[in-house]
């Protein structure tokens, strides 16, 4: 399931691509498919030694052309252990929630970015997930949890005040949003709840299927209710050219 559109978000084969705090993997193993030069880095060991077992699995089956790399990190979003300039394209997707100094994370992404390079930006959205933190405070008052919410003027307000262009917006996931409501209505670590379940169920068969009538729903709600926020921007020649 991604969070990123990729036909707003362009990527080309060889592109130096970093997947800041990529968590399970998604983002980084699109990017590999498409033929970019991916780095996945992750604060959680754990998390990387299985991202990097996909890649390694991938690049078995055949999955990635030929030219395409991909590596798996373990490191800190607020000191990259990258060189200025470093990549094409740049995804930070649901981790400036989790930190606090989210204008350091900024601040590192623009360092490792190079001039002309495109970035995106994925949060929770501000009205579904105050619903989550208003039903639950179990969903958010956890280690390693969500220490705000942002609206979407605040985001892309922190992008351009980096000095980084925002280019473009959009909401994803909404068919997801219910189901974290459910969950946190009748317990986030209720994963034995009927009404959890069954909703479950059904984001399964709609990732897996990808039904037509699910798809249009989800373009229709997205503007309404989407699960995230989603910002695309590029990073600035010297002199603003």
């Amino acid at each position: 399931m991604l969070t990123v559109d990729f036909t707003r978000f362009p990527l080309a084969p060889g592109d130096r691509v970093l997947d800041l705090g990529c968590g399970g993997g998604r983002h980084a193993f699109e990017c590999y498919r498409r033929g970019a030069r991916v780095v996945a880095l992750d604060r959680d060991g754990a998390e990387i030694r299985e991202v990097a077992r996909w890649f390694a699995a991938m690049k078995e089956a055949g999955e990635a052309p030929a030219g395409a790399t991909a590596t798996a990190v373990e490191g800190d979003a607020l000191a990259l252990p990258f060189p200025d300039d470093s990549f094409d394209v740049v995804i930070v997707s649901e981790v400036m929630e989790h930190i606090h100094d989210d204008k350091g994370v900024l601040a590192e992404v623009v360092r490792v970015l190079r001039p002309g390079g495109r970035i995106a930006v994925t949060v929770p959205r501000y009205g579904p997930e105050k619903v989550c933190w208003a039903l639950s405070d179990a969903y958010h008052e956890v280690e390693g949890g969500h220490i705000r919410i942002y609206k979407a003027d605040e985001l892309v307000g922190r992008i351009r005040e980096s000095g980084l262009t925002p280019y473009g917006l959009h909401h994803a996931h909404a068919l997801h949003s219910p189901y974290w409501w459910i969950k946190c209505a009748v317990g986030v670590d209720n994963d034995r709840s009927p009404a959890v379940r069954a909703y479950h169920k059904l984001l399964v068969w709609d990732i897996m299927k990808k039904p037509l009538a699910t798809r249009l729903a989800e373009r229709l709600l997205d503007p309404v209710v989407g699960k995230s926020v989603v910002v695309y921007a590029t990073k600035p020649h010297e002199g603003g050219r």
